[in-house]
């Protein structure tokens, strides 16, 4: 189990601010606009960077996280959820979010599935699910950076159980419950993450 959450008590480092907005510049890409909408980021880190910059746009942020900084805590547009994924997702409404954000969390996690099938469950008909996780030619690179140079924190790396390269995260999204037909798996940040953008079907009608 986790001992705190990405950014607790700690500075996120050069390296790990650069892959952030790497992350980030690739939402984009799928979401031409947050006005509106309401967004989940699953995992999001203790100071919800990302959330915090399209915070005025959105109509409601769901954060999830093992903990979250006090401010967040008390913005209106926020709902935070402090506890451990999967376990605290059952919290949030079948079928109430836009987008969901799930950005370097499942390499975390022993059951991943269970994650992904709980965003198929959350995200609306037509909604985007956007998910990031390091693939295999990035854990060298992540190990070296964080056992070898301190670049990153090294307690990030103890805590990874998965890398992911297409082969591996595509099969794990169809047994979730998402469509190949609306799957966009592929790598990025040069060859170093695996990124997958999952638009969710409407099941009553894509099941009858």
């Amino acid at each position: 189990m986790r001992e705190r959450a990405f950014g607790q008590n700690y500075q996120p480092t050069l390296v790990d601010r650069f892959g952030v907005w790497l992350s980030a510049h690739q939402i984009g890409k799928h979401v031409d606009s947050f006005a509106g909408k309401q967004i989940g980021d699953f995992g999001c880190g203790y100071q919800a960077d990302f959330i915090r910059s399209v915070i005025a746009e959105v109509e409601r942020a769901v954060l999830v996280d093992s903990a979250l900084a006090s401010d967040l805590k008390i913005e209106p547009k926020i709902t935070a959820i402090e506890g451990i994924l999967p376990d605290v997702l059952g919290r949030i409404p079948t079928a109430s979010l836009d987008v969901i954000l799930c950005v370097s969390v499942l390499e975390h996690l022993w059951n991943p599935l269970t994650v992904l099938q709980e965003c198929v469950r959350i995200i609306r008909p037509d909604g985007v699910c956007l998910f990031n996780v390091p693939s295999w030619r990035g854990k060298r690179f992540l190990e070296y950076s964080a056992f070898r140079f301190g670049f990153s924190p090294k307690d990030e790396m103890d805590d990874h159980k998965m890398y992911y390269d297409v082969k591996d995260l595509w099969p794990l999204l169809v047994r979730a419950g998402f469509l190949p037909s609306r799957i966009r798996c592929f790598s990025h940040k040069f060859g170093l993450n695996t990124f997958a953008a999952c638009t969710a079907h409407n099941r009553s009608s894509a099941d009858r």
